[in-house]
């Protein structure tokens, strides 16, 4: 049984208080509130099962509706329902029954148990007691998926009939464990700029994201390991004034990674954050005719 009725709202727009920007936030993975159908499903915890959420990233960037910037945010977590994926990428071996054609089961990020509906939280345990039903698949998807997609597009589109372009941020976090060392990275990158290896977004703003990052004191790399997932590859047209760009935070930055509970750096964080799109807003407010949609700004 799906207690989705439990929040009136599977997600939440915080508009912006100032001047409009051309920048968009997207926050798919932070999302807290575990309904009573995920745990009575699950073998997990809750506190198991936050071990895949994107913990306090919409709190880390709330200061987007201070500088002009309207933000999505999920409420339902990861673990529920991911956000970053297509639609319907499932893996049929969590289902009682046989999957409609249309299902992606052969992706990569089934086969590692990511999909739509995960399989596995991020240390590898298996987060269902049980198998679900086609049923449960479209409730998520119709209540979820497709409202927070939906007005996302709204949003990105609002931008971009405004100003011509639009540069979205799909905000996510990364476990510190695994991440690239090497050449002016200490111990491991502060922070994953995602672009599509260019192909998201331009290279003039993954640039300008890198710049105001390192000003700030963060070790950046570019698409390594995260290159982008479903929201920078299915928003991120740069042709036509549609710029993605993932930005993946270290956890360790903020947050104690067992206890998931702050850590004295999450404040200057926040306040770094806030430089960041105060700073990337005005760029891309100036960079109007590289930005823009082509035929808009031959005009």
């Amino acid at each position: 049984m799906s207690n989705l009725a439990d929040l009136s709202d599977p997600f939440e727009v915080i508009a912006p208080v100032g001047p409009a920007t051309p920048l968009v936030l997207s926050s798919p993975h932070s999302g807290s509130y575990y309904p009573v159908d995920l745990i009575e499903a699950s073998s997990l915890s809750k506190t198991a099962l936050r071990r895949s959420e994107d913990c306090y990233v919409d709190e880390l960037f709330s200061a987007a509706k201070f500088t002009g910037v309207p933000m999505i945010r999920a409420l339902y977590p990861r673990a529920y329902l991911d956000l970053n994926r297509e639609p319907y990428e499932l893996d049929p071996e969590m289902f009682t029954g046989p999957l409609p054609d249309f299902v992606n089961s052969a992706s990569p990020r089934v086969a590692a148990g990511l999909g739509t509906i995960a399989r596995i939280v991020a240390n590898q345990k298996e987060i269902y007691a049980r198998k679900l039903t086609w049923a449960e698949v479209e409730t998520r998807v119709n209540r979820l998926y497709k409202p927070y997609h939906q007005t996302l597009r709204r949003l990105v589109n609002a931008a971009r009939d405004q100003f011509g372009y639009c540069v979205l941020i799909d905000c996510h976090s990364m476990p510190s464990a695994g991440l690239p060392t090497g050449k002016g990275i200490k111990d491991s990158v502060d922070v994953v700029l995602g672009d599509r290896n260019g192909l998201s977004c331009s290279s003039i703003v993954t640039e300008e994201a890198e710049r105001i990052l390192g000003g700030l004191g963060y070790s950046t790399i570019r698409n390594n390991p995260y290159a982008g997932g479903f929201t920078t590859q299915s928003y991120g047209e740069p042709e036509t004034g549609i710029h993605a760009l993932q930005i993946e935070i270290n956890r360790s930055l903020y947050i104690d990674e067992t206890s998931l509970n702050r850590r004295p750096g999450f404040a200057k964080l926040k306040d770094d954050l806030r430089v960041f799109l105060e700073t990337l807003s005005a760029y891309a407010g100036d960079a109007r005719k590289a930005l823009a949609y082509q035929r808009l700004s031959a005009e």
